[in-house]
């Protein structure tokens, strides 16, 4: 009993550190936001930055833990805050951008942070991270340690959400920060500073990112992409409090982090022992999931969509020279091809952006997770791992698999009816976060799997024909949804859904088309990949590689086919011939630097297009002739 009670203890002590933490983190996104209006999707980007930084001060260097932590804490989380808000989202609410357009800013942060980490320290994990204090021993009841270092962590993130509540509630600066939040430009108008208000939103919200980065850093392995993903998903916390109440984002978190920790316990028999494994792992990520799927009551379930530019059309040249990059592999070497069979599979994801996003506004980041479903369907096809079914061909296993992923696409479609904008981003995010954590990482999904008999006639040339052919026939299935009634009904619903519904419109429809469009054409370039490598690789698919394939789609101009070819292009030979890192911080700074640029590269490559000339019909000229005197003609 002793023994029972005590290690109830050491997994409750366990829950309240991760899941102060992650209350902490959710504290950081709701203040964030709320003197903002931005949902930083890069904090965990950040939070990891400032966890490499203190260790690059105290093991690599060797300074004092003290002075690094203030250094690290103190000025150069903010510090980095503050350079965020002046350079990347200060221009865009100026201008009165939405949180879908700051959005899109935040994840070119998160990207260009990652890609960042990656050049300056590489992708080999650390697992030598500092902790800001040792884990102290305040009594010991029954034999078992009550670590000090987590009560302190826990009373620090209770006294500081009070002092927030307090300080919003009863301070001029609580006032402020709700006035520039609600409209900037009337608060400026009434003499408040609203460039220092938001720095200072900020700077706390960095600092608040950081805290959780050097928190979390000593209990698992230090890599760019690890701690970024984990922060993500602890944006339960947020969600689940509707960016708005930090009581519940606090008491969310505890309650996540101690459950989590108690269900270490749970270990039933049989086949359900995995999935409790997989729950117990990714308890964040189903509170994500249901969170986000729970109706919004908020302004911003109909938030704006991410505003396209309308009246660009890919010039001539720029399709000449995407044709030219997709031929010219053909005449490669052998090791060479190999590399460009990711270009025509990558191509096809961000053209499922290029739908979703592009032709109709509707801002999904969940893409990546229709691309795994596309690749590890064909791989279990392949490997003759469904049931009932024996091992198929390539070609067929791949067809079927996406046939059978194209109504999965209402995972998305479905909560898209009644949502917009920010909340939309947000419930994707999840699907695709949920789908990577609990069936692409677990191993009863991908144990088993053999693709060595995925050859085609001709080899690598010839799969990469076959890339082509499918290419090809999704760019004809693209352009033809953006011409004739469907593609004013698009271009309706992208601009102005209330509109758009008013004009007769079947909204609801016309969303479940998108998603389930964008799931094929996803799984489609996922099954591609997966041929192409003999492999399924669940990383490949993560949601952190979903942002960066996003942000790509946006640079190049999220409204045009033939920008998705050339990001495809780019990102395979950046990744080819630079290395890790490098596509990533190009992606991220062209990302940062979007609100400057309307309509990604493309809408500089592109031309505009003039207005048709009016033409009258028969009674027009007829009322036309009586007015001026005229002739009928």
């Amino acid at each position: 009993m002793p023994d029972t009670l005590g290690l109830g203890l050491d997994l409750l002590l366990a829950g309240l550190a991760v899941g102060s933490a992650a209350a902490l983190s959710g504290v950081g996104l709701i203040v964030t936001h709320r003197a903002t209006g931005v949902l930083n999707l890069a904090q965990g980007a950040q939070a990891m930055l400032i966890a490499y930084l203190l260790r690059e001060l105290v093991v690599v260097r060797h300074w004092p833990l003290a002075l690094a932590a203030v250094c690290c804490l103190l000025i150069a989380a903010p510090a980095l805050g503050v350079l965020l808000e002046a350079a990347v989202f200060r221009p865009l609410l100026r201008r009165g951008a939405g949180p879908a357009e700051t959005l899109v800013a935040s994840v070119g942060v998160f990207v260009l942070l990652i890609g960042t980490a990656v050049l300056v320290w590489g992708t080999t994990p650390f697992g030598d991270a500092p902790a800001l204090a040792p884990a102290t021993v305040l009594a010991r009841p029954g034999g078992h340690p009550l670590r000090l270092d987590t009560l302190t962590q826990l009373a620090g993130v209770l006294l500081l959400t009070a002092a927030i509540g307090l300080a919003d509630r009863y301070t001029g600066l609580g006032v402020r920060l709700r006035a520039v939040v609600d409209d900037r430009r009337l608060a400026a108008l009434t003499g408040i500073d609203a460039d220092r208000v938001s720095a200072f939103g900020w700077a706390f919200g960095s600092f608040t990112a950081g805290l959780v980065g050097v928190l979390l850093a000593p209990y698992l392995l230090l890599d760019p992409y690890g701690l970024p993903l984990l922060v993500l998903e602890t944006m339960a916390v947020a969600v689940a409090a509707r960016l708005r109440s930090l009581p519940v984002a606090v008491a969310t978190g505890l309650a996540l982090g101690v459950v989590q920790s108690e269900l270490t316990r749970w270990r039933p028999p049989g086949q359900l022992l995995p999935l409790a494994q997989a729950l117990q792992a990714n308890l964040f990520v189903v509170a994500l999931l249901v969170a986000a799927l729970l109706p919004w009551r908020t302004a911003l379930a109909a938030d704006r969509g991410l505003p396209v530019p309308y009246g660009r059309t890919t010039s001539a040249g720029v399709r000449a020279a995407c044709l030219v990059l997709l031929l010219l592999p053909l005449w490669f070497r052998a090791d060479d091809l190999r590399h460009a069979l990711a270009v025509p599979a990558l191509a096809l994801v961000l053209l499922s952006t290029v739908v979703v996003t592009g032709y109709g506004g509707q801002v999904s980041l969940g893409q990546a997770g229709y691309a795994g479903l596309g690749a590890l369907g064909t791989a279990l096809l392949v490997s003759g791992r469904v049931p009932g079914l024996p091992a198929l061909p390539a070609v067929p296993a791949l067809l079927l698999a996406v046939t059978a992923a194209v109504p999965l696409g209402l995972l998305t479609g479905w909560p898209a009816i009644r949502r917009r904008g920010l909340a939309l981003a947000l419930t994707t995010l999840a699907v695709g976060t949920a789908l990577s954590r609990l069936v692409f990482d677990q191993p009863y999904a991908t144990t088993g799997l053999d693709l060595g008999r995925t050859a085609l006639p001709g080899g690598d040339r010839g799969l990469y024909a076959v890339e082509l052919l499918l290419l090809g026939a999704a760019l004809l299935l693209v352009r033809n949804l953006h011409r004739g009634r469907l593609g004013r009904a698009l271009t309706a619903l992208r601009d102005q859904q209330s509109a758009a519904s008013a004009a007769g419109v079947d909204v609801p429809r016309l969303k479940l088309l998108l998603f389930m469009t964008g799931a094929g054409l996803a799984a489609l370039g996922g099954a591609l990949t997966t041929l192409a490598s003999h492999s399924f690789d669940p990383n490949a698919f993560d949601p952190v590689r979903g942002l960066l394939w996003f942000a790509a789609a946006v640079v190049a101009g999220v409204d045009s086919a033939a920008g998705a070819v050339a990001a495809a292009a780019a990102l395979t030979t950046l990744d080819t011939l630079a290395g890790q890192g490098v596509s990533a911080v190009v992606v991220g700074v062209g990302a940062v630097a979007i609100g400057r640029l309307p309509g990604g590269l493309a809408g500089l490559a592109g031309r505009r297009r003039r207005p048709p000339r009016p033409v009258l019909g028969p009674l027009g000229r007829r009322v036309r002739a009586r007015l001026t005197g005229g002739g009928a003609g």
